[in-house]
């Protein structure tokens, strides 16, 4: 196989323009999965079990969801590139590991908020999203700058929705 065709092209600043798109493209599609696992999880009671819960007064309205998430996936992908352009899967086992287990969490959060309709599991299982996310955005910074911050959003957004799975749970 070529250098050109490589599964872990080098790092370079002339990394072949197929290789970036392709690796785009997929880190992409790999978000849109999560996205819509996340959203079939959701839907069996987004309106049925949801709208019966006792919310706090800081739970945003339902609208404002779906304009979010799909940018946050997106700054998401972009993030996972930048960090893959730096030397694909063996250069950056770590950080990119770490982000494909915050986004099985991340899934998983609507599952079991959702899913199992179960506040408390949510909020466990947010807090560890807590925690991967914060790694994440801290070792995709140290590869480059750029993809920490396209993670800071994301924090920003889960750490709130901690705080609204909180309140939740406290007033249920």
């Amino acid at each position: 196989m070529s250098a050109s065709l490589s599964i872990n092209p080098p790092v370079t600043p002339s990394l072949n323009l197929s290789w970036q798109v392709v690796g785009l493209v997929g880190w992409v599609l790999l978000c849109l999965a999560a996205m819509s696992f996340g959203g079939w999880a959701t839907s069996s009671s987004v309106s049925s079990w949801y709208p019966t819960l006792v919310k706090p007064s800081y739970n945003p309205p339902s609208y404002l969801f779906g304009i979010v998430w799909p940018i946050l996936y997106l700054l998401m992908a972009i993030a996972a590139w930048l960090c893959w352009r730096q030397g694909g899967w063996a250069a950056q086992a770590l950080p990119l590991t770490l982000f494909l287990l915050q986004l099985l969490v991340n899934a998983l959060w609507s599952y079991l908020f959702f899913g199992m309709r179960s506040p408390i599991l949510g909020l466990v299982g947010i807090l560890l999203l807590d925690g991967l996310v914060t790694m994440t955005l801290f070792r995709f910074a140290t590869v480059r700058p750029l993809a920490g911050l396209l993670l800071i959003p994301y924090l920003a957004w889960i750490l709130f929705a901690t705080a609204v799975n909180a309140g939740i749970w406290y007033l249920n």
